[in-house]
Parts: C-alpha cells; sequence; structure tokens
C-alpha cells in the first residue's frame, strides 16, 4: 500500500484538544489530592485560570499547525512547545489579571510567579509532551506507518 503522509493541522488539533484535557484533569486530581485551590488569590477572579490555558493551548495548536512535518526534531519541537506555551501563558495571565484588578506590576509579578510555581507548570510540561507525541505521530505517518484497523477493515482473508 502507498503512505498518506499525516497532515500536520488535523494532528495539531487533536494535539491541542489532548493537552486541553489533560492540563484540566491534572489540575483536577492535583487540586482534589493535596487539598489546594489552583489559583489561590482571590483577586484574580474566575476567569484568569481559563483564559491562561486557553491562550497557551491556542499557541500550542498554532505552533504545531505550523511546524509539524516540516523536519524539527521531536525533542526541539518539545522544547520549543514548552517555552512558547510557557511564554504565553504569562503573557495571558498578566493581562487577564490586570483586567480583574486594574494593577499591571501585580499582574506580571503574578503570572511570572504562577507560571514559575506549582499548577502553572503543569501547562508547559503538558504541552511539550504532547508537542513530541504530535512530533512522533506525525514522523510515523510520514515513514509509512499505517493507522491500525479493525478486523473488518481489513481487506485480507486470515
Amino acid at each position: 500500500m502507498a503512505s498518506n503522509p499525516v497532515s500536520a493541522w488535523p494532528v495539531a488539533g487533536f494535539a491541542a484538544a489532548l493537552d486541553l484535557a489533560l492540563i484540566v484533569a491534572t489540575f483536577g486530581f492535583v487540586s482534589l489530592l493535596a487539598d489546594l485551590e489552583p489559583i489561590p488569590d482571590p483577586a484574580a477572579g474566575r476567569l484568569v485560570g481559563p483564559i491562561t490555558i486557553g491562550a497557551a493551548v491556542g499557541a500550542l495548536l498554532l505552533l504545531l499547525g505550523t511546524t509539524l512535518g516540516r523536519g524539527i526534531r521531536s525533542w526541539s519541537l518539545a522544547g520549543l512547545a514548552l517555552l512558547v506555551t510557557w511564554a504565553t501563558g504569562v503573557v495571558a495571565g498578566t493581562i487577564a489579571y490586570a483586567a480583574s484588578t486594574g494593577t499591571i506590576l501585580a499582574a506580571f509579578l503574578f503570572a511570572l510567579s504562577f507560571m514559575s510555581v506549582g499548577f502553572g507548570l503543569i501547562i508547559p510540561i503538558a504541552s511539550a509532551l504532547v508537542a513530541l507525541l504530535a512530533a512522533v505521530t506525525v514522523r510515523a505517518g510520514e515513514g509509512g506507518v499505517e493507522r491500525p484497523r479493525w478486523p473488518w477493515e481489513r481487506d485480507d482473508e486470515q
């Protein structure tokens, strides 16, 4: 059979969905098991966390959609995803917190501390893991690996 190269954008979309699911599940389990709030600052409001996570996942989607299939090594893409999602989280957290409180410096310090310690580190680490898996998936598709098929999808008689 001829190999069908894997398109980057569908893989990037599924990877972003996986990233969002991993982040939300990890936040939930860590919060439950450690009995901690993901964002303990009451001045932050309810939307700082979702906005930060959404922006980081969106940045991962754009990064993977534009770079998958261009020959970038898997580990390099994972490191790039870690840096991009961390920086995006800091920027989005700063904007969301500043919109909630009205103070820019306090917002930047909050976002920097959130993305550097505790729950915020889950976002870039999960994104790096997902980027690594997406890169391996695209590379496998380019190498001719076919997707698994159910028994009724197979043409050959066993």
